[in-house]
């Protein structure tokens, strides 16, 4: 039997020790010499991973641990970045959270555990940095536990020297470790005093491990000591349906727990196998790939990162996209954070760098030959929290800024670009302040391309508050046909969102059938930037009374008309700006959701209600209305007050008037419309 190929995620909150603990993965397995420091790891090489300290994409390493194959993916911790994540773990057999028993931290780590929840994904948890955490292992459990929906399984106790944790007894294998700096953990005899502690922990996981298998239970009852197969079938079988979290501990830094975790991986993970079951995939037919992720490299130009499923694929064969676009497999890389060595085929079960599949996407399914294979996964990018407008500082880097963010945004399909003509910006939005500062820097690093950054700009309109009548002619003679067109019109309000109405009430044939349209041309025109420099809404324009002449009128001298005659009127109509007003729902843990309300009303915004989040146990929703101006940095106050947890969404409400100090700021940076 061909020794398995496993795809394990690396995911928890961030800063709790993902990349270091990929590196003593790495190098437990004799893949890389020495873990690197921070800066310096496979988890870390793209420049703003280094110049954050912290990880923005995910990164893919393979290495072979008791003669099989793992690649590990190291997922940012960020909720910034939790798109990423989304994309990867369709294709994984089952993920490692790496957590910390830090009560600060449990709303990040639940967000991370709902996320393989949601997919599935059967998961152990690592507790890191566990030779310095207070008080004791049950404690952390306790704490952690309210994360997971799935009952944590303790499978490892400390042992102690004094304050610190040295080493630990496991309790599947009734084993007492020392841990070895940067090497495997040395076997010792069990210390005298620790045997009846074991003992009951032991007892309490098999109990766990009971609540699923009826002759382990009865086992139990019994007091008859159960079979060592029985209780490592029993943790193997039952993390793979999630009815448990296997818990370990150890130190991601210090090389502390690195081998029992890679064994555990081993020999109790889901292969190839039960994650094709899970995806509905046969066993048997053409070769399969999942996309999990899409880079634009230097050298190579787009590579797509996806896992073998079924089959092999080789260099040079043609797939065929779920989407439907076909293409020829350039090159096939495997990959080691940001670098790689090229392979002649990917076999079933490795994750591969797809060269030059440009009609092709995250997320998608790849199959050999004509036909489009179903999709395996869907991938909805979320909705945006931050935006920012970008100008080139170098005027000739128009159309290699727009070229540059379409593969920004295909590597990312968290990031969303707009042009908005009407306000002349072109728009990013994103997940936070960090997400669109990284895709800002990528622009230079990547290139070459230098932007200035500034808050979106509003899209104010304005109205009026009531009728008003004006008479304008126009007038012009300059040898030869002249110009003349006389108009009467009166204006009023109109209900919200009801737009632009115009009404020809003109008698006697005053104004001439194919000039009224020349009125209402002119009218609409007028509309596109009224007197305070915003487009009019909800407006009713009826012509009254006018005059022609028979020579000297034309289309464009009743349409210069309409628009003397508008600037007065709307001008004693009682102008008004209108601002456009955003029904957020935000989604908090309940211990900030006076934080959150605060921000709403330091926003001039209106708290709506708040409410137990469905599903989610110590969570709230706050729901209120708040005007888009106030949004420019609501995320990320939100952030910081909810431990980079707290998100919302957002969904245009209506328009409401802007008065005093606030309109008199917009107005002042507007500038005057001259008259005509």
């Amino acid at each position: 039997m061909a020794a398995q190929h496993r795809c394990i995620a690396i995911v928890g909150p961030f800063q709790s020790g993902k990349t270091a603990l990929l590196e003593a993965l790495l190098h437990r397995a004799g893949t890389i010499d020495r873990p690197g420091r921070v800066g310096a790891r496979i988890g870390d090489t793209s420049p703003e991973a280094r110049a954050h300290g912290m990880s923005v994409e995910p990164a893919f390493a393979t290495a072979r641990f008791l003669g099989e194959a793992f690649t590990f993916v190291d997922c940012p911790g960020s909720i910034e970045f939790a798109h990423d994540l989304r994309a990867v773990l369709p294709a994984c057999d089952a993920a490692v959270v790496v957590c910390e028993a830090d009560e600060r931290k449990l709303p990040a780590l639940e967000l991370c555990l709902r996320e393989l929840e949601t997919a599935g994904i059967p998961r152990l948890l690592f507790i890191n940095k566990a030779e310095t955490a207070p008080g004791s292992l049950r404690d952390a459990l306790a704490l952690l536990q309210p994360a997971s929906r799935v009952p944590l399984l303790l499978r490892q106790i400390p042992l102690m020297e004094g304050e610190a944790a040295v080493g630990f007894i496991d309790l599947a294998l009734e084993r007492a470790f020392i841990w070895r700096e940067q090497a495997p953990s040395e076997v010792v005899a069990l210390p005298d005093g620790e045997l009846p502690r074991e003992k009951a922990e032991r007892y309490t996981m098999l109990e766990r491990l009971a609540d699923h298998d009826d002759a382990l239970m009865e086992d139990l009852i019994a007091e008859v000591e159960p079979q060592a197969d029985r209780v490592f079938s029993d943790l193997a079988s039952e993390l793979r349906r999630g009815q448990v979290v296997s818990v370990l501990f150890g130190s991601a830094e210090h090389g502390h727990g690195i081998t029992r975790l890679l064994k555990a991986l081993r020999h109790e993970a889901p292969g190839l196998a039960e994650t094709r079951a899970r995806l509905g995939v046969a066993d048997e037919g053409a070769p399969l790939v999942q996309v999990m992720k899409t880079l634009h490299t230097g050298f190579g130009g787009k590579l797509s990162v996806g896992r073998v499923l079924r089959g092999a694929i080789r260099e040079g064969e043609a797939v065929t996209g779920s989407g439907g676009g076909t293409a020829r497999v350039a090159a096939l890389t495997q990959l080691a954070g940001a670098t790689g060595h090229r392979v002649p085929e990917a076999q079933a079960g490795e994750v591969a760098g797809f060269a030059k599949l440009d009609c092709v996407a995250t997320a998608e399914t790849l199959a050999t030959g004509a036909a489009a294979p179903e999709a395996l996964a869907e991938l909805t990018a979320p909705d945006p929290v931050h935006a920012l407008a970008l100008r080139v500082r170098d005027r000739k880097d128009d159309v290699r800024l727009s070229a540059a963010l379409t593969k920004l945004a295909e590597e990312d399909p968290a990031l969303i670009v707009e042009h908005r003509a009407e306000l002349g910006d072109l728009r990013l939005s994103g997940q936070g302040e960090m997400h669109l500062r990284v895709a800002v820097e990528r622009l230079g690093s990547r290139f070459g391309i230098g932007v200035e950054t500034e808050p979106a700009r509003v899209a104010y309109r304005e109205t009026i508050r009531g009728p008003a009548e004006a008479r304008a002619r126009h007038k012009k003679q300059t040898g030869g046909h002249g110009q003349f067109a006389d108009v009467a019109l009166a204006v009023r309000p109109l209900p919200r969102g009801e737009g632009f109405v115009f009404e020809d009430e003109v008698v006697g044939g005053a104004v001439p059938r194919q000039y009224v349209a020349s009125v209402e041309a002119g009218a609409r025109a007028f509309t596109a930037r009224g007197p305070l420099g915003f487009p009019v809404v909800d407006l009713a324009v009826t012509l009254r009374d006018g005059a022609a002449h028979a020579v000297d009128s034309s289309d464009a001298a009743f349409q210069a008309a309409t628009r003397l005659a508008l600037e007065e009127a709307l001008a004693k109509a009682g102008p008004v700006l209108l601002e456009p007003v955003l029904a957020v729902s935000m989604a908090v843990p309940s211990g900030a959701t006076a934080k959150a309300t605060g921000l709403v009303t330091a926003r001039r915004g209106q708290i709506l209600g708040f409410d137990a989040r469905p599903g989610w146990s110590g969570w709230d929703v706050v729901e209120a209305l708040i005007p888009e101006a106030e949004m420019t940095d609501l995320i990320v106050e939100l952030r910081s007050a909810t431990a980079g947890v707290g998100t919302f969404t957002t969904r245009f409400d209506h328009r409401a008037e802007l008065t005093g100090r606030p309109a008199d700021a917009v107005l002042a940076c507007q500038p005057v419309r001259k008259a005509g």
